[in-house]
């Protein structure tokens, strides 16, 4: 078995942060699947698949154990949805992050995602904070989809 256990199951969710947490729970727990990635007995990644429409399924709350960053855990968690999106017989698989996630829109476009379109002024409209990232403030979500 490889060092990176990926578990092909639904289950009851291992969470990154608190506010990931009650994130994640309030939104797509009960509409989704989580899946959790393990080395050495310890949740290092998760990502959530959530049916949108017929034969497409969303890629969301992609998230690594911060210390991980930057070691290509992030690219094996996509890159495993996108093989269980494929063996679950969906035909679409959809991503959405927002303008200043300067790092997840290349990892995206590497793992074959292709930009489709952008929600303008999301972030404006769905949170109370503002948001920056890399120096960027957050306001559009860039939607990224990826025919399997």
């Amino acid at each position: 078995m490889s060092a990176l256990q990926m578990l092909y199951k639904p289950i009851a969710c291992y969470f990154i942060t608190k506010k990931f947490i009650q994130f994640v729970r309030f939104f797509y727990v009960n509409r989704g699947e989580c899946y959790v990635a393990e080395r050495e007995q310890q949740v290092i990644g998760v990502y959530v698949l959530l049916p949108t429409r017929p034969e497409t399924v969303e890629l969301v709350n992609v998230a690594v154990v911060e210390k991980l960053h930057g070691t290509g855990i992030g690219k094996h968690l996509v890159m495993d949805a996108i093989q269980v999106a494929k063996a679950k017989c969906y035909k679409r698989i959809e991503i959405g992050t927002g303008n200043s996630s300067i790092g997840q829109l290349a990892l995206y476009q590497k793992c074959g995602f292709r930009i489709n379109g952008v929600d303008l002024d999301f972030f404006i409209k769905h949170y109370e904070e503002e948001i920056f990232e890399n120096g960027i403030q957050c306001r559009d979500m860039i939607r990224l989809s990826q025919d399997l």
